[in-house]
């Protein structure tokens, strides 16, 4: 338990809930074709990013990962990484 919370803590974090909602998407996916291969960010949000997730997966298809850290009712944490190969 302790090794996953190491590994959270380590990676970037965006709190989109400060974020103007028009500017979320596109910093979201500009830090997302930042990272390196294997690397990985969180981000913070007030609601379930579903619409993102799809959104991933139409534009970024089969190069990145997703894992839910928490799902609500009130905050959504999601870790989301660049794929080795990708």
């Amino acid at each position: 338990m302790s090794n996953q919370i190491n590994n959270e803590s380590t990676v970037p974090v965006i709190d989109v809930r400060t974020i103007i909602p028009r500017e979320r998407h596109p910093l979201i996916f500009q830090t997302f074709d930042n990272l390196d291969e294997g690397q990985a960010f969180m981000i913070v949000n007030d609601h379930e990013p579903k619409p993102l997730y799809y959104q991933f997966l139409h534009e970024r298809e089969n190069q990145f990962t997703w894992e839910y850290l928490e799902e609500g009712p009130e905050t959504w944490r999601v870790r989301i990484g660049k794929r080795v190969g990708a």
